[in-house]
């Protein structure tokens, strides 16, 4: 437990009764919250149109939160790579780490837009991420400068970003012949997540990138004094990934109280009750032994924790208490 890196994922979830600006701010709050408890990583992500993510713009938003840090490493979990130009990316990724050497990641991920609308105003569909291994060594080669455009990216070439695959569907296989670390999830679903690591790890091709394997494990957890009051952390995002299921947008976060209030459709409450299960949450002692027991099934190098709740300050305690299990 105590060679395990511990990194956070922030999607600056917006809630019900403040501001998409309020959101980004309580992000970069964040950061410099888990630089003092000893975090590894800070990572921001990539949604368009979604009501309840403000993050949107993840490079925009990670310069920011390099900005007001110092040690912290800074990155994106991911930049959706079909959604734009590979030269682009590297120039963006280019600029932030000569503002920041040595502090910044780049997590790539394969998605296109959240609904067709999205995608229709990303001029993009979802065959484009049939592209994305391609998109992924043409990004690569920029920084490299083996583009055989004649064109060089400025001030990415030369240039040595780390780069990650978030590995969705085929992205274990993607990350493993591109010589890549891999981000997987999520933690509720262990059989799945496993077989991706044993693909990823069996067929791992070292690159100048990476010599060996690096797996990082994503999902949520939630600490606290009780297993109850950990509980309530996760309560808000599940109804709101059942009210996105059950109603197509996905919104602000509710506090948990107005959740528990809440009359629900039979489809809604299995949803909402599915939303709470398989999650790592609990008193400190519990949180540590489901933790050191996924750690030994998986063999990760690092936890990406993705939690988001509507209590921000629950939220800041949950992680200074995991903070604590693993540096103890």
């Amino acid at each position: 437990m105590d060679s395990v890196r511990l990194s956070v994922l922030d999607r600056s979830r917006t809630r019900e009764g403040h501001t998409h600006p309020e959101a980004l701010r309580d992000t970069v709050r964040l950061a410099q919250e888990l630089e003092r408890l000893g975090y590894h990583r800070l990572w921001v992500s990539e949604h368009h149109g979604v009501p309840g993510v403000a993050g949107s713009a993840p490079t925009v938003l990670a310069a920011a939160v390099a900005g007001a840090t110092r040690t912290i490493r800074v990155g994106t979990g991911g930049v959706m790579l079909p959604n734009h130009r590979p030269l682009v990316v590297a120039e963006q990724f280019g600029v932030l780490e000569s503002l920041f050497p040595g502090r910044i990641d780049m997590g790539l991920g394969r998605s296109v837009g959240f609904t067709d609308g999205v995608r229709r105003a990303l001029g993009r569909d979802k065959g484009d991420a049939e592209d994305f291994e391609a998109q992924l060594a043409e990004l690569l080669g920029w920084f490299r400068g083996t583009s055989p455009t004649g064109v060089h990216a400025r001030p990415a070439e030369g240039l040595t970003v780390p780069p990650f695959v978030l590995a969705m569907g085929e992205g274990a296989g993607i990350a493993a012949r591109a010589g890549l670390p891999m981000v997987i999830g999520d933690l509720r679903n262990r059989e799945k997540m496993l077989r991706g690591i044993g693909h990823y790890r069996e067929h791992f091709r070292p690159s100048l990138w990476a010599p060996e394997p690096y797996v990082v494990i994503s999902g949520t957890i939630a600490v606290a004094g009780t297993p109850e009051e950990a509980r309530r952390l996760l309560i808000p995002e599940a109804w709101s990934m059942a009210h996105s299921r059950t109603r197509g947008t996905f919104p602000p976060l509710p506090p948990a109280e107005r959740v528990e209030a809440l009359t629900m459709t039979g489809k809604e409450r299995d949803l909402y009750e599915s939303g709470l299960t398989g999650h790592i949450a609990g008193t400190e002692e519990q949180v540590a032994h489901e933790l050191e027991t996924v750690l030994k099934e998986t063999g990760a190098q690092e936890v990406l924790v993705t939690t988001s709740t509507y209590d921000r300050e629950a939220l800041l305690d949950s992680y200074r208490r995991l903070a604590a299990i693993t540096s103890g």
